[in-house]
């Protein structure tokens, strides 16, 4: 009989861990358990690695389980059996599930994540381990963390059920804002945990660092039994001094913060619709009653609401909106204590009904919020009931005037239907889970919506100068929450200018202010607690999550459209979101292939490895010598393409490069060992264009060889085959290989140079090299293509006999001249324009 342990990390805008063993004790072992977390400017990234070692004198099964938070995509996934490596590929959903199909010929799994609670999600993936042998689970996932009611907050849940050995849990917070405040609590913290836990903080840092001792852990002395079974919460927020917010900069992509404070709050027109059918007799009305007298209680003087109620038939409880006076509110809890429940659920009636109430309403503040919420927990039951009627006739009927917001109680509801309707209503749809803290549940949610203190905000930015704008218009603004715009500079700005123009209770606002884009850069020069670029991957992050919003109330067409966006992104940034799946394979002689899909609110209703061949190391021995030669053609050719196409560092000029002589088996293009990278190439047969290149990398030992065929990656003797004809990403040690469909392969690695290889198909099929993160090569960098990284540089054109049309570049000490010619990019799509660049031949 199987032994199983189970290993699981829960996580609310971050994390929760847990770990549970079943059947004999200790034979299964987890021996650390590290959680490291890091929040920049709100964007977290977290690591979780589990260590686990099998004491039996058996194969036993162990098995991995993180939750994290459903706002979170996975990046990547790995685990490590006696040192060998088994990473998790990300590709395609349609393109995984067929790979998943073909592998497992005796029916599907149940997959590797699912959701579990109100903020949940799990992801689980079991192995088999022989005796005396350890697995390294590695999973980390990023997500952008939600300010609500004023702060950030991570709970972490921690529930191990059995003593650890080297448990860690490591938060570091980088807030350039600076930190308003920070806290920490828990709920099973004593004496002598309370020794484990350190705070340190400044300005701007904080690192939290939970790490008991075996002792420190115990119930008791005598017993092995554990007391960490509980939440520990870390809650913080951040300074807010400038008016207009805080825009904060990285390698060209900027992240704007916005968040006003002490402003006076809109009266609300607020119309609750409530359904009283059959099916909400019980704890679900008593509960409902609950939260609308607590509700009731926080209405402010100058807000007007009402009551619609629902079955198979439709009750007003007053004609119109009243203000909420204490008389008025006194007599609507009055009428709150009579709700009861039964009969059927006409929710298009209700809905069109509260409309018209306030399209009707009378007297009512000149600049107020209006707004309708809608508690249901059943599908349309009486008079309409086609749900896509029902969205076409509400939209129709609230023509922007007025936000949806749709509350969803239990799991008989159909969540796409109520998130539909709200998100074409300017409002958001979310679930009341049935438990004993329901009425709390609608209380907290009424409290996020309950100080709207602007509406109509504009975040402008100049056209000209950005690109990838993430949603910059916003209907609503409520106190504690954040407007966050990102995008990227396109040009080359030394002050990026920004206007908010928005609408607040006593007047229309406008607030300008101008970021110094070199200073705003210096900020997270040289951080430790900051991950690679950031806002470009919070900017992505962000951007799929809009699209994917975007896409759930967009006319199929748009959808499509959408949809195919946010893939591409979710390929390129190598997320496991909606649209894509990772693959993950086991070693041989067990179930090799399970697929980790990632589950959206509207999945959860009731049934309604990469391993990789031979390390390759760099070559030993000077680099070989390349001579450079003019070369001037007699007409520019504007159809063709270069062999080999390079940006020169800090210049804005292209370089084409072709070379001469006899072919050669491989062309040595560049090295740099202090990035332990080399790339070669060869040369067609038929075509004087590329067709293969092989990427070299020290650390980690992997092998990257592309071909016109397909791709190959070698790494601890084995490799693996990605074809050109889908999408696939895998992650080796950092080392991030991304196939973009028929289009390109990228090798990304932290702080080292990017490699990118297009694929051409027209006339022939070849492909195109280019670096991106140049400023990463070394002075060291040589080759036919490197030398041009370190040792090139435009001469001044001091000679005024010189033609427009020739430039003097000098390579290595010597001078050259090149010319400017037309030439197809193969950076760029097939049919783009040819662009101008200096053309260059080299002999190696």
């Amino acid at each position: 009989m199987e032994e199983r342990t189970l290993l699981t990390l829960m996580v609310f805008s971050s994390l929760v861990v847990l770990a549970e063993t079943i059947a004999q004790k200790h034979a299964i072992e987890i021996y650390s358990l590290h959680v490291d977390c890091k929040v920049t400017s709100r964007f977290a990234h977290t690591v979780v690695t589990s260590k686990i070692v099998n004491r039996a004198n058996e194969s036993r099964e162990a098995t991995f389980e993180v939750e994290l938070p459903k706002s979170a995509f996975i990046t990547n996934f790995s685990m490590s059996i006696d040192g060998k490596v088994y990473p998790g590929i990300i590709k395609e959903k349609a393109s995984a599930q067929k790979e998943y199909d073909a592998a497992v010929s005796h029916g599907q799994s149940a997959g590797l994540v699912k959701i579990t609670g109100r903020k949940l999600e799990q992801f689980h993936v079991s192995v088999s381990i022989a005796a005396a042998s350890k697995v390294t689970f590695e999973l980390a996932y990023e997500e952008l963390l939600k300010r609500q009611l004023g702060k950030f907050e991570l709970l972490i849940k921690v529930r191990p059920k059995q003593l650890v050995k080297h448990f860690q849990i490591d938060v570091h917070i980088f807030e350039p804002q600076g930190i308003r405040f920070l806290e920490t609590d828990s709920t099973f913290m004593t004496n002598e945990l309370t020794e484990a836990l350190t705070k340190v903080q400044n300005e701007t840092k904080a690192h939290i660092l939970f790490r008991p001792t075996v002792d420190q852990q115990k119930i008791n002395p005598e017993l092995d039994e554990t007391l960490l079974n509980g939440d520990f919460v870390v809650r913080y927020d951040v300074r807010r001094g400038a008016t207009a917010g805080d825009i904060q900069i990285v390698n060209g992509y900027f992240v704007h913060y916005f968040a006003p404070r002490e402003m006076p709050v809109f009266p609300k027109n607020v119309i609750f619709v409530i359904d009283r059918s059959g099916s909400m007799a019980g704890r679900k009305i008593e509960q409902t009653r609950d939260a609308l007298l607590k509700i009731l209680q926080d209405l402010r003087p100058e807000d007007h609401f009402s009551f619609i109620t629902f079955n198979s038939k439709v009750g007003e409880w007053k004609s119109s909106l009243l203000q909420a006076t204490a008389e008025n509110v006194a007599s609507a809890a009055g009428f709150v204590q009579t709700l009861s429940a039964g009969g059927g659920t006409d929710i298009n009636r209700a809905l069109l009904t509260a409309v018209s109430m306030l399209d009707k309403a009378e007297r009512l503040p000149g600049r107020s919020v209006s707004m309708m919420i809608l508690l249901t927990d059943g599908q349309p039951t009486s008079g309409e009931s086609n749900v896509e009627v029902i969205q076409e006739n509400i939209q129709k009927a609230v023509n922007g005037k007025y936000a949806l917001f749709c509350l969803g109680f239990g799991f008989d509801v159909s969540y796409k239907f109520l998130e539909k309707m709200a998100l074409s209503n300017g409002g958001i749809a979310r679930r009341i889970y049935e438990n004993a803290d329901a009425a709390l549940q609608l209380q907290g949610f009424y409290q996020e919506v309950a100080t709207p203190i602007l509406m109509k905000i504009e975040m402008q930015y100049p056209e000209n100068a950005i690109e990838g704008l993430t949603k910059n218009n916003f209907k609503l603004f409520f106190e504690g929450s954040e407007i966050i715009v990102s995008g990227k500079i396109s040009n080359e700005l030394d002050l990026l200018p920004v206007e908010i123009k928005a609408q607040t209770h006593a007047s229309d606002l406008t607030l300008k202010e101008e970021a110094n884009v070199k200073e705003k850069e210096q900020v997270f020069q040289n951080q430790s607690y900051v991950f690679g670029n950031f806002i470009e991957r919070l900017w992505a992050y962000l951007t799929i999550q809009q699209l994917l919003e975007k896409s759930i109330s967009a006319e199929e067409e748009d959808k499509k459209t959408l949809e195919a966006q946010a893939l591409e992104l979710s390929l390129q940034y190598n997320f496991v979101t909606p649209l894509t799946s990772m693959v993950v394979t086991k070693p041989t002689g067990q179930q090799q292939t399970e697929l980790a899909n990632k589950p959206t609110e509207a999945d959860n209703e009731k049934p309604s490895s990469l391993p990789v061949g031979d390390a390759y190391r760099l070559r030993s021995g000077p680099p070989p010598v390349v001579r450079l030669r003019d070369k001037i053609r007699a007409q520019p050719l504007a159809n063709e393409y270069p062999q080999l196409l390079l940006q020169l560092p800090k210049q804005n000029e292209i370089i084409c490069l072709n070379t001469d002589g006899k072919p050669q088996p491989s062309l040595h293009l560049l090295s740099d060992p202090e990035q332990g990278l080399t790339v070669t190439g060869k040369l067609g047969d038929r075509i004087k264009l590329f067709v293969q290149f092989e990427i070299t990398y020290v650390n980690p030992p992997v092998r990257i060889h592309v071909s016109t065929d397909e791709i190959v990656l070698s790494h601890d003797n084995e490799s693996t085959r990605l074809p050109w004809t889908e999408s696939a990403t895998s992650t080796i040690q950092g080392l991030r290989v991304s196939v973009e469909k028929e289009r390109s392969v990228t090798a990304s690695l932290s702080d080292t140079v990017t490699v990118k290889i297009s694929f051409v198909k027209f006339p022939d099929d070849f492909l195109g090299l280019y670096f991106l993160n140049t400023n990463h090569f070394s002075d060291k960098v040589s080759g036919v293509l490197g030398q041009f990284y370190s040792k090139a540089q435009f001469e001044n054109n001091s000679n005024t006999n010189q033609r427009a049309d020739e430039r003097l570049l000098s390579v290595s000490g010597s001078e050259h001249k090149v010319t400017r010619q037309y030439k197809k990019d193969y950076r760029l799509e097939p049919t783009s324009d040819p662009v101008p660049c200096w053309s260059i031949h080299v002999t190696p």
